[in-house]
C-alpha cells in the first residue's frame, strides 16, 4: 500500500486522548484529583477513571492483561507526558511540599519555568507554563555540514 504525504488530506487535529494504565486505579485517581489538581470526570467507567483536562482528556486505566510495570525501567518509556501549568514555580512547590517525587527539578526553558514529577506508577510527567516557546531561551541553530 502507497501513502502519500499530503497532510492536508485528514482531519486529524492532534491528541484528544491520554491513557495510562496503573497498578492501583484508586490510589492513581486519588493522587491526580487531589494531590495534581485534575477535575475527575463525572462519568463512570468500568475499570477507568477519567479527568476533564484541556486539550486532551486523561485517563487512567487498570493493568491490560499481560502488562508488567514493574518489568520496565520507567512506565512509559519513549512517550513524553506534559501537563500545562499557570505557574510552573508554584506547581513545583505545591508538588514538592506533597512528598511527589521530583525527577528533574525546576528550571527556565523555552517553554517557561519547566519540571518534571514522578506520578505514583512512576510516569514521569512535565510540567510547564507557556506553549509558545521563549525564543531567547532556544539553542542556537547549528548550520548544516
Amino acid at each position: 500500500m502507497e501513502t502519500q504525504n499530503t497532510p492536508s488530506s485528514t482531519t486529524i487535529s492532534g491528541p484528544g486522548f491520554i491513557s495510562l494504565q496503573v497498578r492501583n486505579l484508586a490510589a492513581s485517581a486519588d493522587f491526580y484529583e487531589h494531590t495534581v489538581g485534575l477535575t475527575r470526570d463525572p462519568l463512570v467507567f468500568p475499570g477507568a477513571v477519567a479527568f476533564l483536562c484541556s486539550p486532551a482528556i486523561l485517563a487512567l486505566s487498570e493493568l491490560r492483561p499481560g502488562v508488567n510495570l514493574d518489568s520496565v525501567p520507567t512506565p512509559g518509556l519513549g512517550v513524553a507526558i506534559w501537563f500545562k501549568a499557570q505557574d510552573g514555580q508554584a506547581a513545583y512547590e505545591a508538588l514538592s511540599k506533597a512528598g511527589v517525587p521530583i525527577v528533574r527539578p525546576p528550571f527556565d526553558g523555552p517553554f517557561g519555568r519547566t519540571f518534571t514529577f514522578a506520578d505514583p506508577d512512576g510516569y514521569p510527567i512535565t510540567v510547564y507554563e507557556t506553549d509558545t516557546p521563549i525564543l531567547d531561551r532556544l539553542p542556537p541553530v547549528q548550520p548544516a555540514q
